[in-house]
């Protein structure tokens, strides 16, 4: 494993630490395992030693790390963007860490804390995940925005000139994270890769935010493409399918449980309307497991 200076002196403090490489639908993570136990002491987790996983020149390259630590006698999950910045949720990351501390447990459900509150997710059918998200955000302080607005499901960002605008309207949403849902035609049509750092820094977003493409398929379908805050274009961004379900619904072009089709494959998102909460279900993947390697 060849590895720069910086790369070495970002993750001295991280070597012999216990690492899972997984993904959700194509969303990918390095998972750290920084638990205390067996005598085992773990190293601490910095901006710069996210931003050296998540380099994608690097040695791993990933969208998010996660981070495994236990707080009290609950299992606690920490999430750091690629650029190294920390983020309040990540739905696929979830399922991911889930099933690792269900197959560790030899459970079928699990509680896990995050930084958006705690989180509860179970086995479904076909070896996926089932994480429930919680309530969403939809007042304009909660997302947070940075103008009252009442009503989030048309804010005013408009994007091209203003009297013949190209994207126009988008809905608002916080799953724990802010994100922005702009309604399209076609979603392979947008240049999401350019106006997706523009909306992302948008002043009306202060927490910065999450900017998805979205095409209505039918009343249970709608196909997604992401730019995710501190990572850039995403195959799969569990947080944003969640988003994307909501406002959705409260635009009344879908139900409240669609299929939401990303790069990296679908997700299945239900707005119970019983408890307000909502529930995420998709596929995990175990790609490689190690030690962090002694950089010296």
């Amino acid at each position: 494993m060849q590895m720069t200076d910086h790369f070495r002196a970002a993750l001295a403090d991280l070597a012999g630490t216990p690492y899972w490489l997984m993904d959700g639908a194509g969303n990918d993570f390095v998972i750290l395992d920084l638990r205390r136990r067996d005598g085992y002491q773990p190293g601490k987790m910095t901006s710069e030693a996210a931003a050296a996983l998540g380099d994608r020149d690097g040695p791993f390259g990933c969208d998010q790390i996660i981070t495994l630590t236990q707080v009290g006698t609950d299992p606690f999950m920490g999430i750091w963007n690629a650029d190294g910045s920390a983020a309040g949720a990540c739905g696929n990351a979830t399922r991911c860490v889930a099933w690792l501390l269900l197959e560790e447990l030899g459970q079928d459900q699990v509680t896990l804390g995050s930084p958006a509150g705690p989180l509860f997710a179970q086995r479904a059918a076909g070896g996926q995940i089932t994480v429930n998200m919680g309530r969403p955000k939809l007042y304009w302080e909660d997302i947070p925005l940075a103008e009252q607005m009442d009503d989030t499901r048309f804010i005013d960002i408009k994007l091209g000139p203003i009297d013949n605008p190209v994207l126009w309207g988008p809905s608002a949403v916080s799953m724990g994270n802010p994100h922005c849902v702009f309604f399209v035609d076609d979603v392979t049509t947008q240049a999401l890769d350019r106006f997706g750092p523009l909306v992302e820094n948008h002043p009306l977003f202060p927490e910065q935010a999450n900017v998805t493409v979205a095409a209505v398929e039918d009343d249970e379908t709608v196909r997604i493409r992401t730019w995710e805050r501190g990572v850039g274009l995403t195959q799969a961004c569990g947080t944003a399918a969640c988003a994307t379900a909501v406002s959705s619904h409260r635009r009344r072009l879908t139900g409240r449980a669609v299929t939401v089709k990303t790069e990296g494959g679908p997700l299945f998102i239900e707005w119970r309307e019983a408890d307000d909460q909502v529930y995420m279900t998709g596929p995990i993947s175990l790609n490689g497991q190690g030690h962090l390697p002694d950089p010296a």
